[in-house]
């Protein structure tokens, strides 16, 4: 038996096939498809630079059932082993109270997922809802009904990512197979193969709440508790360590629970959490982005990147930079192809949003974030939670300026800094889950932002054929790209205070689905490679 990893397989995307693409490989090492004993596509990416010619382009791992010939090829690797990871060893230290991990999004699901399967039954408390009643909540919401502060689109199973475009691509290196393994267990419970080799995975909103749904199940079913409608209200310590946490449910009950090892796998919006925590850890303002977000019609993306709207072609995504005349950046960030742009607000009076994409991204509308870096000295202060105010304070303008209502404005008219006074005629229906309202918004951002956005849409529209039209529509406000905080940790992952391990996207230390779930597995193999299971015990 030989293994073969062929690269830079070309198959235009009108006959792309699974056969076409075995008679490709074969071919290319010079084998029968009778050889092939089993293969495995590593990876599945479009080239588009020449369009309208387009191309899927392969990686594929074959098996043979004979060793087979070699030949000298620069695609072509022979007998190359897959990465696979390993789940950690476990350690020697005592353990006498479960660890609680605070927060299930995605660094908290993959935390308590690796503890679980290392026989660590950890708690897990969530101050959102479970998926099932959070989505209910949340349409609810988007219907006209009132907020739910603590179980929102930022709030709840699943965390923020789980109203999200579903974007599982991140620029983290991968040496030990943490990436892979956290596609291959997506698509274990629920999501479909693709994920695990295309070269921009995307799982959607409605299949990641499935795989989550199913995931919990089974932490659960390895010794693991999850309570929903549980916050995190306070944190005891005694000697320089953690010795439990005070939680809070929506029945008013507070309860102590005792503890020496506690995961904060807080989401970016934890507001509350963070000034509690400020009395206790040492944190850091970080940078962090601010911006709008403006819908084109999907087609108008389509044909400008591949010379087409053929729809045997998947949506088309884009990622765009600039830097303004004043040397700032700008980019584009968060980008829905066929996606929805929602309220993402999680406190009253105010308001934010995001961008969302079922699997099938068929919309009709491409949206995204067009967000540039806050000046150091706009969020004034030396508090280090300056900048969580300089963000209530953005969205708090853009609650009042159309009474709660998601205010949007035609590109055109942003230019011109007049109000729109209507869609009727952009010539294509918006995709927005809440209710919008036609405004200015240029009084939001400071003016050197709203001046750096249209140089950015302008510079676009030349690298991006209609990126510039003037019906494209931006909406305010986009001010959740990342945490505005670091909570500080060593290189054993630890704050200064022992047993409490800061974790993922809230306390700065990811940005998107998989860096926050890699980085919960991080967290989860620092405690099992330092404590043993065997001295646990579960007392409620």
């Amino acid at each position: 038996m030989s293994s073969i990893t062929i690269s830079n397989i070309k198959i235009d995307y009108k006959v792309d096939s699974i056969e076409m693409l075995l008679s490709k490989a074969c071919k290319k090492c010079k084998i029968k498809k009778s050889d092939i004993d089993s293969f495995k596509i590593l990876k599945k990416s479009i080239d588009a630079r020449h369009k309208p010619d387009v191309f899927y382009v392969y990686q594929i791992f074959i098996n043979t059932k004979n060793k087979v010939k070699k030949i000298k090829h620069k695609d072509i690797i022979y007998d190359k082993k897959l990465k696979i990871y390993k789940l950690p060893k476990v350690g020697s230290e005592s353990l006498s109270k479960r660890p609680v991990i605070v927060g299930f999004g995605p660094c908290g699901l993959f935390c308590a997922y690796i503890l679980a399967k290392c026989g660590y039954k950890p708690l897990i408390i969530e101050r959102g809802e479970d998926i099932d009643n959070r989505s209910k909540t949340v349409e609810s919401f988007w219907n006209g009904d009132k907020l739910n502060p603590e179980s929102n689109v930022q709030f709840g199973e699943g965390g923020a990512g789980t109203f999200s475009d579903g974007k599982l691509n991140t620029g983290v290196s991968d040496k030990f197979g943490r990436l892979q393994y956290i596609l291959e267990t997506f698509h274990e419970y629920g999501a479909d193969e693709n994920i695990t080799y295309d070269s921009k995975p995307h799982i959607g909103t409605d299949v990641l709440k499935e795989c989550i749904k199913n995931m919990r199940e089974e932490i659960k079913s390895l010794g693991g508790e999850i309570r929903f409608n549980t916050r995190l209200d306070d944190i005891k310590i005694e000697d320089g360590k953690v010795i439990g946490i005070v939680t809070h449910n929506k029945d008013n009950d507070k309860e102590f629970i005792d503890t020496n090892l506690l995961v904060l796998a807080l989401g970016h919006s934890a507001r509350d959490t963070f000034y509690m925590l400020n009395d206790y850890l040492k944190m850091e303002r970080k940078t962090y982005a601010v911006g709008l977000r403006i819908i084109h019609p999907q087609n108008v993306i389509n044909m400008g990147q591949y010379g087409t709207d053929d729809e045997r072609l998947e949506s088309a995504p884009y990622k765009l930079t600039y830097k303004s005349e004043d040397d700032i950046p700008v980019f584009s960030f968060c980008m829905c192809p066929g996606g929805y742009v929602v309220n993402a607000s999680s406190e009253d009076n105010r308001l934010a949003i995001n961008g969302m994409s079922y699997k099938d991204r068929n919309s009709g509308c491409a949206n995204s974030a067009l967000v540039s870096h806050i000046e150091t000295d706009v969020a004034k202060g030396s508090d280090v939670l300056a900048n969580i105010e300089y963000q209530r304070g953005l969205e708090e303008k853009t609650y009042n300026l159309c009474d709660g209502k998601i205010p949007a404005q035609k590109y055109i008219d942003f230019k011109n800094d007049v109000k729109t006074e209507s869609f009727a005629d952009i010539g294509y229906e918006l995709k927005v889950k809440g209710e919008y309202e036609p405004a200015n918004i240029r009084s939001i951002l400071p003016d050197y932002i709203n001046k750096n956005i249209i140089e950015a849409v302008e510079y676009f529209g030349n690298k991006l054929s209609g990126f510039n039209m003037d019906n494209a529509v931006l909406l305010a406000i986009e001010s959740r790209t990342s945490s505005p905080i670091r909570i500080l940790r060593n290189e054993n992952f630890e704050s200064e205070v022992k047993g409490i391990y800061p974790a993922g996207e809230g306390c700065g230390y990811a940005g998107g689905i998989m860096s926050a779930a890699a980085d919960g597995i991080k967290i989860a193999e620092a405690i099992v490679n330092k404590f043993t299971n065997e001295d646990l015990r579960y007392d409620g």
